[in-house]
């Protein structure tokens, strides 16, 4: 084993070899930044290109693209508050906010460098547990993966900081939502509105960036301010230097969460999507102080966020090599790669071919070096990003998020999906709803389903005491439980929590939970006249969303603060503390009039319905020329001179990119229906 290892290593190192890996890695990086469009594009992009290839120098190429697309997703997430792919989502909580305090460097390093020591770990994981896994993966069937999502599904609680009813509420709405289309066991058109848009479903890119990346972009509009002032920047060389120590000083953390990241990875059918956040809901759970500064700009949440986003890719290759299952929607294009080179994944892969199997390990381990070593050194320049004025950075990051969305499904759908998810994230924002639990259950609803219905199909019920299913299920439980046990406490007990209510008062957030209910309570309305199976889950879930909502209504309205007499002076501060936790980014617009932020944002979906129309009629590429000039013009009177080559860079680089590289299939256009000639004008 150890003669493969270093023959794959040696092989590796030739200079050829070396460029496919160096150009897999710089591609990986650009498309981490580019919000929305992540590694599984490239994958498949790149892979026509490795036909000549031999199988060290193909692999190195993709590989190297799959492990830094991880590495360069944390810089739009820390910049502008815009995930680079689902997976660094949670990212954002932490790293955002320390952008903001002017600790941009220290944000990025920590999270280079903690990308490179779990996605090294993943790569570790991988060569050594191969053979050690593949008997124990076999005693793996749908009622073990049911356990793994429910586990994941319970993460809402802990994810919801102070709010744990509004958080389950928004857990289970996302499963409803995950739900959306045609049922898979019985073909019912679920909550589809005679649209065949959703027929096959929501997809996730746009949504994301809806919940996610649109309500950072509208509180920079209202703000109209830099993301961070440029008095931190002076310092950023140490604050780089600072967050390579973090990362050294909190190894064991990176060490656990990379077990979480690789560990889930290997479970074939686990969205690599909620790895992230199983990382950072334990972190929470066990750093000391963690519940009074995560999501605050807590470095140790980018750590463990990002070092389980790494490791994730090592352990996701682990089943598609010692089984042809694959780990992700990546690894299942990599299986091609296999296909292609007359590779069996399998046996023979820890055989015969024992040296391509190590080749592979070495391609990642040395793709998340490289990747890292090129994000640190130009750390600075993509901090100082956070200090350009919003007039220069919204328009250009709000066309990438529309061709981010857009590369969904390549429908008109992905964009309107993408202005109403804006819609609501931004004032789930507003109204401090946490987001991170809807996105969790969109990931994970419809693994839940569909898990749920094979292990009832091929175990009746006897899958429920298959002992790795009951510790999965008690966790779960724990974890939902334990927000109500910290409640009551908090509370004084019991007792003086039951009698802790008083005459309902009302306050403008309510109106939201109350269209929460209605919305939740509509649907389930609708699922009543659908087949039992297809029913079934969706007003289980829904029926949970209904009680969790109105509990979480009644307790808005009813509820006392806590007497603080009651409580010690240790208690009391618990408490405040305690009280002062929200899972989520928290608007930094408190400060302006509310008839003001309203009218603010108002403009903003303004802009995006605008920018919307235009595209319909001249092509988005057109139209994001247009709008930098219209909106750096209209809103803070740039001087043409700036105006004009930022709008032709910006243009050029989208056509070259999406039109002439990805050969994008843009939409058809109104002025092109009418003028067939203009067509050859790219995307009209």
């Amino acid at each position: 084993m150890a003669v493969s290892a270093g023959k794959a290593f040696l092989t590796l190192m030739e200079p050829h070899r070396l460029m496919f890996l160096a150009l897999g890695c710089i591609m990986g990086l650009v498309l981490g930044i580019i919000p929305g469009i992540g590694g599984l594009t490239g994958t498949a992009m790149l892979l026509p290109f490795t036909f000549n290839m031999d199988p060290y120098s193909a692999f190195a190429l993709l590989l190297g693209l799959g492990a830094t697309t991880a590495t360069g997703d944390p810089i739009p997430a820390v910049l502008f508050g815009v995930p680079g792919g689902a997976a660094s989502a949670a990212t954002v909580l932490d790293g955002f906010p320390m952008a903001k305090k002017g600790e941009a460097g220290r944000a990025l390093s920590a999270a280079y460098m903690s990308s490179l020591m779990g996605g090294v770990f993943g790569a570790v994981l991988m060569g050594i547990s191969i053979p050690i896994l593949r008997p124990v993966m076999l005693f793996i069937g749908s009622p073990e993966l049911l356990a793994f999502s429910v586990l994941g599904i319970s993460m809402v609680a802990v994810l919801s900081g102070n709010a744990p009813l509004r958080g389950i509420t928004a857990g289970c709405l996302g499963v409803m939502i995950a739900m959306i289309g045609t049922d898979p066991q019985t073909g019912t058109l679920r909550w589809t509105f005679d649209s065949l848009y959703l027929w096959d479903g929501l997809p996730l890119t746009p949504l994301l960036l809806g919940v996610f990346a649109l309500p950072e972009l509208c509180d920079l509009l209202i703000g109209r301010v830099a993301i961070a002032s440029d008095t931190g920047m002076a310092n950023i060389y140490k604050g780089q230097w600072q967050g390579v120590k973090d990362c050294f000083s909190h190894w064991w953390l990176i060490m656990r969460c990379s077990w979480i990241g690789g560990g889930i990875g290997s479970i074939p059918g686990i969205s690599a999507s909620v790895v992230d956040w199983l990382a950072y809901g334990h972190a929470l759970k066990t750093e000391k102080g963690a519940s009074a500064t995560f999501g605050k700009g807590d470095v140790r949440g980018v750590i463990a966020s990002e070092s389980s986003n790494n490791a994730k890719e090592g352990g996701a290759l682990v089943p598609t090599v010692a089984f042809g299952v694959p780990g992700s929607a990546t690894m299942a294009i990599l299986l091609g790669a296999f296909l292609i080179h007359g590779l069996v994944p399998g046996p023979d892969m820890l055989t015969k071919n024992l040296s391509i199997t190590y080749a592979m390990v070495w391609s990642v381990a040395l793709a998340n070096i490289l990747g890292a070593g090129l994000c640190y050194a130009f750390s600075p320049q993509f901090a100082k990003l956070a200090t350009l004025r919003y007039t220069l950075i919204l328009p250009a990051v709000l066309g990438i998020i529309y061709i981010g969305a857009f590369e969904a499904t390549r429908q008109w759908g992905d964009l309107f999906t993408l202005l109403f998810f804006g819609l609501v994230g931004w004032i789930m924002k507003q109204f401090k709803w946490p987001r991170p639990p809807l996105i969790l259950g969109v990931v994970l609803g419809d693994t839940i389903e569909r898990y749920l219905f094979i292990s009832i199909e091929r175990y009746g019920l006897s899958w429920m005491l298959r002992p790795i299913v009951v510790l999965l299920f008690a966790l779960a439980i724990l974890g939902l439980i334990r927000p109500l046990l910290q409640d009551i406490r908090s509370q004084g007990g019991l007792g003086r929590m039951l009698t802790s209510f008083q005459r309902p008062t009302f306050h403008p957030s309510q109106l939201f939970t109350m269209f929460m209910i209605a919305l939740i309570g509509a649907a389930v309305v609708a699922s009543l006249q659908w087949d039992f199976s297809a029913k079934i889950v969706p007003l289980v879930v829904g029926t949970v969303a209904l009680c969790a909502a109105v509990l979480s209504l009644f307790n808005e309205m009813c509820r006392k603060p806590a007497a603080a007499a009651a409580e010690g002076p240790a208690e009391h501060a618990e408490h405040e503390v305690g009280e002062k936790i929200h899972m989520d980014l928290v608007s930094d617009t408190a400060h302006l009039p509310v008839r003001e932020i309203v009218m603010r944002g108002g403009l903003f979906f303004g802009y995006l319905i605008g920018f919307m129309a235009v595209m319909a009629t001249i092509g988005l590429i057109p139209t994001v020329g247009l709008f930098v000039v219209f909106f750096m013009r209209h809103e803070a009177k740039e001087r043409w001179s700036l105006v004009i080559p930022y709008a032709v860079v910006l243009v050029l680089f989208i056509w070259f990119a999406f039109d002439y590289f990805m050969a994008v299939p843009w939409p058809p256009t109104l002025i092109g229906q009418w003028f067939p000639l203009l067509k050859a004008i790219p995307s009209v």
